[in-house]
């Protein structure tokens, strides 16, 4: 049987990339990386994928920008660079780009998001600031994660897996952004294989 093939997006240093990888190596997921793509081309994310022999894409989308061309040409030429993967899910782990329909239709139910905030709270970018700000004025006592289909409205889509994540008085950003990146990783590896198993 065909094991399913993975295509996962990413911006960064590709923490979370590492530990899909590290899953499939272990058999926690039992899938193939077919490629990463990157749209930073410095993001050391794509290191990771090439030391675990993973073919690497860098696809930025200054050039469009730069050329005056709408994001839509961009996800749709995206998608045009995926699609002879044949991917049966699509992660998007630190991908810093939203996807509108034009790459979405390409692929209906398989692209999937990690965003660092629980459903309904702290949708877009900066979320860990803003959860901890929040704290901070005493409106909220914990924040969380939560991993969801991609639907053109950003971080709305169904919630596949989601987790809690704690605040601590004594916290500072940079350790709530650890405490954080480390109950993700658990939680995309978790998102993924249920995804895969509903396959």
């Amino acid at each position: 049987m065909e094991l399913p093939r993975l295509v996962i997006l990413i911006s960064g240093s590709g923490s979370n990339l590492q530990a899909i990888l590290d899953a499939i190596e272990d058999g926690t997921i039992t899938a193939v990386p077919s490629l990463v793509v990157s749209n930073r081309q410095k993001a050391y994310g794509l290191v990771r994928a090439e030391q675990a022999g993973v073919p690497t894409a860098y696809f930025p989308f200054k050039p469009y920008r730069d050329a005056g061309k709408a994001r839509e040409q961009y996800d749709a030429d995206l998608a045009e660079l995926i699609r002879p993967y044949r991917p049966d899910l699509i992660i998007l782990a630190g991908w810093m780009h939203i996807l509108s329909a034009a790459f979405l239709k390409h692929f209906p139910n398989k692209v999937i998001n990690l965003h660092p905030a629980l459903p309904g709270q702290f949708a877009g970018t900066h979320a860990i600031q803003r959860a901890y700000e929040a704290y901070q004025r005493g409106e909220i006592d914990h924040t969380g994660c939560m991993v969801h289909l991609t639907i053109p409205e950003v971080d709305a889509g169904p919630v596949i897996a989601q987790a809690e994540v704690p605040i601590l008085p004594e916290d500072s950003l940079a350790d709530l952004e650890a405490r954080m990146h480390q109950t993700e990783h658990g939680l995309l590896v978790t998102a993924v294989r249920r995804v895969l198993a509903e396959h």
